[in-house]
């Protein structure tokens, strides 16, 4: 099975991996301008997420393997790669297991190294909700407010709403299984992957999830790395100052 996508744009291919309980919608408003840069933007959904699909399989190698399968699928090769979060620690696997096929990689706010889980109020926020009951995105969200208060973390999940049918709200993504399997979301790129071309890991200034001691570990797998800080942002740090962010990734594609 293929891995669902949003193609945007003409030109290099660049692919751009979303995060955990994400898709690749929530970067459309980016890729609409890496595409005016001649660029052929490749929005995917992972499996379990979005409108790709479902499988009882959850981990970095299978997801790897995804999207080697997607490139093959649509004959991309020297390809510009960029994840954020989860979706950074898949580019990373793949750009390890399969370097001649990424020409650049980028890194939004996710190290190398291991992650506890961290995400069990929402997922328990999420399973939480009675669709039997619920019948419109406002009572869903009132719902998703008793586990989270943060309104916008709250909008990003429910991006994952849509109409089974009339009537009828459910999920997108495959919350039993990433349930499941949540702990693979944080695992350590493994100890012998390496990646030496061009790399550029970018952070938010607000966010922990780069810190200085994972500097050492982002350079011993990417040794032709460099580290961007973006002001103003936290994890979501594309979506908190998306112009600096966009610059960012620009100044580094266009560098070679």
């Amino acid at each position: 099975m293929t891995l669902h996508s949003n193609i945007i744009g003409e030109g290099k291919p660049f692919i751009i991996l979303h995060g955990f309980l994400g898709m690749g919608d929530n970067w459309k408003t980016l890729s609409k301008q890496f595409s005016e840069l001649n660029y052929e933007v490749h929005l995917v959904d992972q499996r379990n997420h979005g409108r790709s699909f479902h499988s009882d399989d959850f981990d970095y190698d299978i997801m790897s393997e995804d999207l080697k399968d997607y490139c093959e699928t649509n004959n991309l090769v020297d390809i510009i790669l960029l994840g954020h979060s989860m979706g950074g620690k898949t580019a990373m696997r793949f750009a390890t297991k399969y370097p001649e096929l990424v020409s650049q990689l980028l890194v939004a706010d996710i190290s190398p190294r291991y992650y506890p889980v961290h995400h069990d109020v929402i997922l328990e926020g999420l399973s939480s909700l009675n669709f039997s009951e619920l019948k419109s995105r406002g009572a869903a969200d009132k719902a998703l407010s008793a586990y989270i208060n943060d309104k916008g973390i709250r909008m990003f999940l429910l991006k994952n709403l849509y109409w089974v049918k009339k009537g009828q709200l459910g999920l997108r993504l495959n919350l039993k299984v990433l349930k499941e399997h949540v702990s693979e979301v944080g695992e350590a790129l493994p100890s012998h992957a390496t990646f030496k071309r061009d790399t550029l890991f970018l952070r938010g200034d607000r966010s922990e999830y780069i810190g200085e001691a994972d500097e050492a570990i982002i350079h011993r797998h990417f040794p032709n790395s460099k580290i961007v800080t973006i002001a103003n942002a936290g994890h979501w740090l594309h979506a908190e100052n998306p112009e600096d962010f966009y610059d960012a990734v620009v100044n580094f594609t266009s560098s070679i």
